[in-house]
């Protein structure tokens, strides 16, 4: 089995009423950061202080606005100016996953990002996009200041009008696209799980011989190789739901999650349980998403060898 990266549950659960931070990870296609608060690099290395509020006529807004043209009807990335308008917009969603860049108008980064927003505006009609330039104005700034973004690209993730995740310039189109599903996922087939109540009655649900093999993908909100391995699961939950039922629980959630994954001895996510006719048959630790799969197939009574 091949080493990854895991994130220790036991010594998230001390910090899983803290206040939410950073979970920067190189993702191998990231920009170098700009800082743009209260200066900026430009692309040719030279530092200019951002002084007068000025409208951005480059770099990102020159990427919105080269879009045939001009706004295309099924772009839906929005973008705000003042904080009014960005706390109404929050509120607005209520529950579903809003994703914000932060941006500026001479990051090339931030450029190279954008078009990644508008195409998963236009594939996840579940979650809202918010784009702010960060040097458009004194109230774009004050903006970035009161949600902690120094540089940029930054992409910050709500739910409830509360931040539930956030990503640093480093961060590529793959990485961004993972998070997108990750923490908005409402519209897949994997079952999404938030006490033991709901584990339990999962796995009665599919107990007998006409039941299925139930996979469930324990993780935590700031786990990287959670992120990395879930647009997997959410493909294998759909290939092979005839045969498995998938489901996945976010340790840190509540107390409930918290407890239930002690009792079942959940030590590193992500963890894969695998559960037939109410019984747990094993478990896979890691994000290998081969070595998954072969878990997987082996469970369901398919010869595999490495």
């Amino acid at each position: 089995m091949a080493a990854s990266t895991t994130a220790t549950f036991l010594s998230t659960l001390a910090r899983a009423t803290a206040s939410l931070s950073s979970s920067t990870m190189p993702s191998g296609g990231g920009a170098k950061a700009v800082r743009f608060l209260p200066t900026q690099t430009t692309s040719r290395g030279r530092r200019a202080v951002l002084s007068a509020p000025r409208a951005a006529a480059s770099g990102t807004e020159k990427a919105a606005a080269s879009d045939k043209g001009g706004k295309s009807k099924d772009e839906r990335v929005v973008k705000v100016h003042s904080i009014e308008e960005f706390d109404g917009a929050l509120q607005a969603a209520k529950n579903r996953l809003v994703v914000v860049e932060f941006a500026a108008s001479d990051s090339e980064g931030s450029s190279q990002m954008y078009p990644t927003m508008v195409q998963l505006s236009r594939t996840c009609g579940d979650v809202d996009f918010l784009l702010v330039m960060g040097d458009e104005s004194e109230a774009t700034r004050e903006l970035c200041r009161r949600e902690g973004v120094a540089q940029v690209p930054h992409f910050n993730f709500y739910k409830g009008a509360e931040k539930v995740h956030e990503e640093e310039a480093t961060i590529g189109p793959e990485r961004l696209a993972g998070d997108v599903l990750y923490y908005g996922d409402s519209h897949s087939a994997v079952v999404q799980l938030h006490s033991r109540e709901d584990v339990e009655a999962l796995i009665d649900e599919h107990r007998g011989e006409e039941g299925k093999l139930v996979v469930l993908d324990v993780g935590l909100k700031h786990c990287g190789p959670c992120v990395k391995v879930y647009p997997t699961v959410v493909k294998l939950s759909r290939s092979m739901a005839e045969t498995t039922v998938f489901a996945r629980m976010n340790g840190d959630e509540n107390d409930s999650c918290i407890q239930f994954l002690r009792d079942m001895d959940v030590v590193e996510v992500p963890t894969f349980v695998f559960i037939r006719d109410g019984k747990i048959v094993g478990r896979y630790v890691g994000s290998g998403k081969g070595e998954l799969v072969g878990e997987i197939l082996r469970y369901n009574g398919v010869r595999v060898t490495y």
